[in-house]
Order: C-alpha cells, then structure tokens, then sequence
C-alpha cells in the first residue's frame, strides 16, 4: 500500500503534470467535492482535445508508476493475502473524516471487531497502527492545504482533527521532521 517515491518518481510526476495541465484538485481538499462526475466530464473533455504522443507517454508514465505497487511473483514475501474489507472500509472511512475525531475504539466498534484484534488485523495488512495511520493521513492533508492555501494553521489543525495547535504541530514536525512554517516556506510557488 505504501512505496516510498524515489527521485525517478518525482520526475515522473512533474512530468505528468506538464503533459497534462489543468487536471489537478485545487478546487477543494475535500474528496466528496473533487470526486464527482462534472469534474470527470471536464477532464474527459480536456483528453479529447490531447495528442496521440501526449496520451501514450501519459499512459507510460502512469503504468510506470503503478508497476511500483505490483508485487513480483519471484518474491514469495511479497505475495501478501488480500487486505479484508474491513479494513479498506476503514481507511476509507479514515480518509473521508480525518476532520472528526477518530479513535481505534470507535473504528473497531464500526467494523464490529474487537479492539486487540482490529488493531492486529490493521497492522498486519497496512504495515502501520491505526493511531500512526491516522496522523500520518492527518498531516498528508495538512501538507496539502499548507502548500495549496494561505489558511492560518489553527485552521489546517481543526481542519485534519487536531484538537489545538501545539499538538498539531508537534505531530507535524514528528513526521515530516519541518515546522508547518518551514513546510510552507520550502513549498510555496
């Protein structure tokens, strides 16, 4: 689920983004505002209007990107069991509602799991506890809005489910290992 992006990603995400102008999220951090249909029609619109050389590389740069999640079959470790319903239930669930406040006890309540055994099953197959999955998700988000917007971080900390700011930023800086005013000085265009 996780691979970390080496140097070779990145270009290949600039690229992308080159290629394909005017197809990013901006308009929102929310998935239930970006991920609806006229956004799809809007971008259908704008691959009809592409080249056949720009439609081809974009296709080799995003089965490029893909391959980095494929497991390889040479490698019996690799092969892992597919990750129970359950569990992607819930790291939807996380995502949509990283604003509210989340505990492992109400997230095992909600997959009518026992708490020991949800936590044990989301370790198992997300390589992360639950808790550490959460903040991370949290400060993915907070990342996003501090290099996409000029809200002030008190808001980007109530906005990712932070209770106040100092705890915020302490998260922040414990994974990103940047100050969120570091983090959006070296990000800003």
């Amino acid at each position: 689920m996780k691979v970390p992006a080496s140097d070779a990603d990145i270009l290949l995400f600039k690229k992308i983004l080159i290629l394909n102008p005017g197809r990013g999220i901006n308009r929102s951090d929310n998935p239930r505002v970006y991920e609806k249909n006229c956004y799809y029609r809007e971008y259908l619109e704008l691959n009809s209007h592409q080249t056949s050389s720009v439609y081809y590389e974009t296709q080799g740069i995003l089965l490029q990107l893909l391959s980095r999640f494929m497991t390889d079959p040479e490698d019996p470790d690799k092969n892992a069991e597919p990750i129970p319903q359950k569990v992607v239930d819930t790291i939807s669930y996380i995502q949509m509602n990283l604003h509210a406040p989340l505990t492992i006890a109400f997230l095992a309540q909600r997959a009518n799991q026992h708490v020991d055994y949800f936590s044990r099953q989301f370790l198992q197959h997300t390589g992360e506890r639950p808790l550490t999955y959460i903040q991370t998700k949290r400060i993915e988000r907070a990342q996003y809005l501090i290099a996409t917007t000029n809200l002030p971080y008190a808001e980007i900390a109530s906005q990712t489910g932070f209770d106040n700011l100092s705890h915020f930023s302490r998260v922040f800086k414990k994974i990103t290992q940047l100050t969120p005013g570091t983090y959006r000085k070296k990000n800003r265009h």
